[in-house]
């Protein structure tokens, strides 16, 4: 069978593989430990699912418009007035299956062949790949530990060249926490302002923030960044809803009726139901944030500390996010890793990392070669504090065995 080039450039979600293994072990009795998946562990709240219920029942199950429904929009309005002190018109925003979907239709009608887009790294697995589906060059940015993961003005300006068609910002990010401060967004802006660049900042985690830090959005920093600026979010882990499949975008304009018309070519509207749900979870009580937020900051700390104990990890903490991000340099130092490396065919020392921990641990966890760092993993708290503390005990104990 013979294959488009595009679809032969990307690879599969590693994110998805690892926690569909994991559940695949799991289904044959095997007991893993899963730190791979990116989604909050606790349900939808009850008031978003009854507005669901109530959908239904009103018969709210027809197509609607491809863009979303007015209230849906007016609710996604609503919360960046609310919570941004943004203002976008109806006209502004749509509404897409999901922020991966956002992104996608986004790099579907902004890229021609060719055309670049500076991806700072570690980054969302799909970033790049969603690039190499629209003909795009992704030209990835490394953000290291140094600067605790995140990209400096300078960095930025040596990057940009007369291809350059956007930036990506994402804050906290995916998958090591980093966020921004507000003076670093203004500097990066300062080297945007007068560049004829798109910025695509990717706030789903905007919500998940610890130690007081605040959310700062860079569309926030003048009228004539916001005009430059793609503000991409969704319902996803704000709310636990990651399986209603509802992300929403904002901006020129312009670009919104372009991307409402590859939509109503592709998927057609979001799903009818999920939408009222997602009305009601933007409109409803925001308190509910605030019991994960408490589970999350827990979770942080016990995770952090506890790989900061195990022999070859060091580990960051997140400013947001639910995600740990480990150092293993020291791992590949360690004096017993070197006789075990040989037994895994991977050229990536973090593959081989976390099919060691899978195998002799029994622990699922993401490689970061995956998140474009090879010197890393990435282990998600969405998860029980019971699963951390297994978790960590089990990796504690396979690498004091080769220590």
């Amino acid at each position: 069978m013979k294959f488009s080039d595009r679809i032969l450039k990307v690879k599969p979600s590693p994110t998805l593989e690892v926690t569909n293994l994991a559940n695949t072990l799991q289904a044959k009795g095997i007991d893993i430990v899963g730190f791979g998946s990116g989604e909050p562990d606790f349900d939808t709240p009850d008031f978003i699912k009854n507005a669901a219920i109530k959908a239904i029942n009103a018969g709210k199950t027809k197509y609607t418009a491809s863009s979303g429904i007015p209230e849906l929009k007016k609710a996604v309005a609503d919360k960046f007035r609310r919570d941004n002190n943004l203002d976008y018109k109806i006209s502004e925003i749509t509404i897409n299956c999901g922020g991966k979907h956002s992104f996608y239709n986004l790099m579907q009608v902004l890229l021609n062949d060719g055309d670049e887009v500076i991806i700072p790294s570690p980054y969302w697995v799909s970033y790049p790949d969603m690039v190499l589906l629209a003909g795009g060059k992704p030209v990835i940015l490394d953000a290291g530990e140094v600067n605790e993961f995140k990209i400096t003005p300078d960095q930025l300006v040596n990057s940009i060249t007369s291809k350059t068609r956007a930036v990506v910002i994402n804050s906290p990010s995916n998958p090591t926490g980093a966020t921004y401060k507000k003076e670093e967004i203004e500097s990066l802006a300062k080297v945007l302002i007068d560049r004829d660049i798109i910025i695509i900042s990717d706030d789903i985690y905007e919500s998940i923030l610890y130690d007081g830090i605040k959310f700062c959005n860079i569309a926030n920093v003048s009228d004539e960044i916001k005009k430059k600026t793609i503000v991409l979010n969704g319902v996803s882990k704000t709310y636990s809803m990651t399986g209603w499949r509802i992300g929403y975008m904002a901006g020129d304009d312009s670009v919104m009726k372009k991307v409402d018309i590859l939509q109503s070519q592709s998927t057609s509207n979001p799903t009818s139901i999920s939408q009222w749900a997602a009305v009601e979870a933007l409109n409803g009580d925001q308190s509910v944030i605030q019991h994960m937020l408490t589970a999350f900051a827990r979770r942080r700390e016990f995770i952090v500390k506890g790989l900061n104990e195990i022999p070859g990890i060091n580990c960051l903490y997140p400013a947001g996010a639910f995600y740990a991000f480990p150092g293993i340099k020291g791992v590949l130092k360690l004096k017993g890793w070197a006789e075990i490396a040989k037994k895994y065919d991977s050229p990536y020392n973090s593959s081989k990392v976390s099919s060691f921990l899978l195998e002799e641990a029994k622990v699922a966890v993401v490689p970061g070669v995956a998140f474009g760092s090879d010197d890393h993993l990435r282990l998600s708290f969405a998860t029980s504090d019971e699963n951390i503390k297994k978790g960590l005990a089990r990796i504690k104990e396979a690498m004091e065995k080769i220590s």
